[in-house]
């Protein structure tokens, strides 16, 4: 598409009487219509079953940290009781030990729970030790698996490498925590992507979300699961929203804060 024609279709165009402006934008963005696979991230049950019942809601993750937020005091209890409520959608639970011992076992009785149960195991120890041994051995017994916190294209190699052949398993890339340290998460991402395509059953997620726009990149950077906070998916609401409309309630937003507050300059 040449500049010219790019600059035309997003001329400002003058509507109705009142000459409001619109942005032409060169599609309507719905979430319908995104390939990527949306998962809720979060540890609060009832914000789970709330978010189980919205249509475009594939999968589900937690963690450690989620749970803490969400006061979760007995980890087997709410596992148990959300896989109750989510019987027909992936779940990802997480190990919590830092020892290859201890996490084996962990992932062997995560993985009982039930068949659409993937294991999250943490790419490294906290000492740096990585757990390609451990998901090797985990893989071949056929266990499904996440490997969370990767962050870097050689993690990927190792991981996918380790992979047994015919099983299904998630590659979590924290694109949110990459950009964090100013860093192209898109890049990261198209490059990893023909890393897990090599192993027919492994998919790339795009974990660490921000903001609703991430969605976008991680659908035009062709991964397969983006995982997605509560708060943030309530905010999905605003796709495609007319960016003109959204300028006058946000002026509407301080207006209306500005007299509850009873301030006077004049």
């Amino acid at each position: 598409m040449s500049v010219h024609k790019q600059d035309h279709e997003r001329t400002v165009q003058w509507e109705g009487s009142a000459g409001e402006r619109h942005c032409n934008r060169e599609r309507d963005v719905r979430i319908e219509d995104l390939k990527v696979a949306i998962y809720a991230d979060g540890a609060d049950i009832e914000k789970m079953k709330q978010m189980s019942r919205l249509p475009y809601i594939r999968g589900f993750t937690t963690n450690p940290t989620l749970m803490r937020k969400a006061g979760v005091t007995d980890y087997v209890s709410f596992a148990k009781q959300a896989l109750a409520e989510i019987p027909d959608r992936p779940v990802s639970m997480e190990v919590f030990a830092d020892d290859f011992e201890k996490m084996e076992k962990e992932a062997r009785e995560i993985s009982s729970w039930g068949g659409n149960v993937f294991v999250k195991i943490p790419v490294m120890t906290t000492r740096g030790e990585s757990s390609i041994p451990l998901i090797r051995k985990l893989s071949a017994e056929g266990l499904k698996l996440n490997i969370t916190a990767v962050f870097t294209t050689e993690q990927v190699r190792g991981i996918v490498d380790a992979f047994a052949e015919g099983t299904e398993n998630i590659v979590s890339v924290f694109a949110g925590r990459i950009l964090d340290a100013g860093v192209d998460a898109e890049e990261i991402m198209k490059e990893v992507l023909p890393i897990c395509r090599q192993k027919p059953g492994t998919k790339l997620l795009w974990a660490s979300v921000r903001e609703v726009f991430n969605i976008i990149q991680a659908d035009r950077c062709g991964a397969d699961i983006i995982t997605v906070p509560d708060e943030i998916i309530l905010k999905c609401s605003n796709l495609g929203k007319d960016l003109t409309d959204f300028s006058r309630e946000t002026v509407e937003m301080f207006v209306r804060d500005g007299r509850s507050l009873g301030f006077s300059i004049l």
